[in-house]
């Protein structure tokens, strides 16, 4: 006997669901990275790059700018010779920090799950 179909109770989401705008931005390729070493205070484009020596320069130009596009990070040039260029997390860039901190304690648990089912 096949099982009857439950009716969705769940409210359908908006036309453009914020979970998934979320979602786009601290999923894309080094986001997250950036935003967790942008978490304490602002770095410089060659001390990110430091901090990520997996990503190149391209790659993190691109996710700079599509992170300042979105109101995560901003861009402050500094007035010195020769110009430096600061980035830091503007207040909605500060309130992924907690998310990202959950994710990265989940991601621990999981770690530890899969390491005792692997012994």
């Amino acid at each position: 006997m096949a099982l009857k179909m439950r009716k969705n109770t769940v409210a359908l989401p908006p036309e453009e669901c914020p979970l998934g705008t979320c979602l786009s931005i601290i999923s894309s390729a080094w986001a997250p990275n950036v935003i967790w070493y942008l978490s304490k205070a602002p770095r410089r484009f060659s001390e990110l790059k430091a901090d990520i020596p997996e990503v190149s320069s391209k790659m993190l130009t691109a996710r700079l700018k599509d992170l300042q596009q979105h109101g995560v990070i901003s861009r402050t040039v500094k007035p010195t010779s020769p110009p430096s260029v600061e980035y830091a997390l503007t207040d909605l860039g500060l309130e992924l920090v907690p998310a990202i901190h959950a994710i990265v304690e989940v991601g621990h648990k999981l770690k530890k799950r899969k390491d005792a089912a692997a012994a």
